[in-house]
């Protein structure tokens, strides 16, 4: 099973943890970074997990300490230089959304550490989430300088109100672990003072329960709760064209910059036309 996974989706990381539970891996430099060839995969792979009856559950994780510090910069800089580009990567943001939400099989996430960009979107759009109490989850399309677009515009609101999350949306503070499972952004915060270990060690034993449980119940149980996420899909579609447009001026140029140089972005002489 993991040699067939291995081969069509290589910038991702398979183990087979135990009968029935595939976990992916998300594992590179930067901090795991999504480079272009990853985004395309971690878009894709999510119907082959849905075709595949020897896979029950799946697990998603970061490697070392964090989960993952979002788009590289490869990725970054293509998407704001060409315009085909753009439009592709558009396609696997809106496919990596509805690809998870369309998949049969149960997904549980750990995350720990910096959990940010497009693995941040396949970490809180899995079915349970398992946080550290020290994860540090961060938004930052607005501090990029383009909409808040990916899954932000459905997700956030349907799990922690309209409240925080035009908070959380609008000024890009990040949040704790613990401050995640309060305002019910995530599903379960377990202590990681000591290491990501407890974080791992409870996201499979949730999916590992999953996999012992009554496969066709729990995913039509799944897939019926999606129909929320499927009811705002106008506004997804809004989201996503109104960050990919956002790439397309200054102040997206603006905030890369200030990523890159490790500053803070300087956006007050910006376009300001709706």
């Amino acid at each position: 099973m993991l040699e067939k996974y291995q081969n069509q989706f290589d910038r991702l990381t398979f183990t087979n943890p135990s009968t029935g539970l595939l976990q992916i891996t998300l594992e590179g430099p930067g901090l795991n970074s999504v480079d272009p060839a990853k985004h395309r995969q971690i878009a894709d792979v999510w119907l082959t997990i849905d075709r595949d009856p020897d896979v029950k559950v799946v697990l998603l994780s970061g490697a070392g300490k964090g989960f993952s510090s979002g788009g590289s910069f490869d990725l970054l800089d293509a998407m704001t230089e060409d315009y085909g580009t753009s439009l592709e990567v558009l396609r696997e943001a809106r496919d990596l959304v509805r690809n998870m939400l369309n998949c049969s099989k149960p997904v549980v996430s750990a995350i720990w550490g910096p959990a940010v960009g497009a693995g941040l979107v396949a970490a809180l759009l899995a079915d349970i989430s398992v946080a550290g109490s020290n994860a540090r989850i961060i938004d930052g399309h607005t501090r990029l300088g383009v909409a808040a677009g990916d899954h932000a515009a459905i997700c956030w609101p349907l799990l922690c109100g309209m409240a925080k999350a035009k908070y959380y949306l609008l000024t890009c503070r990040d949040l704790s672990g613990a401050e995640a499972e309060r305002i019910g952004l995530v599903s379960v915060c377990v202590d990681d003072h000591d290491g990501p270990e407890p974080v791992l060690a409870e996201a499979r034993a949730i999916a590992e329960e999953l996999a012992n449980g009554a496969q066709q119940a729990i995913r039509w149980t799944k897939h019926t709760l999606n129909h929320a996420y499927r009811l705002l899909e106008p506004a997804f579609d809004a989201s996503l064209a109104y960050e990919f447009l956002g790439f397309q001026g200054p102040d997206a140029r603006e905030g890369i910059a200030a990523i890159r140089e490790k500053r803070q972005p300087d956006f007050r002489n910006g376009p300001t036309s709706e």
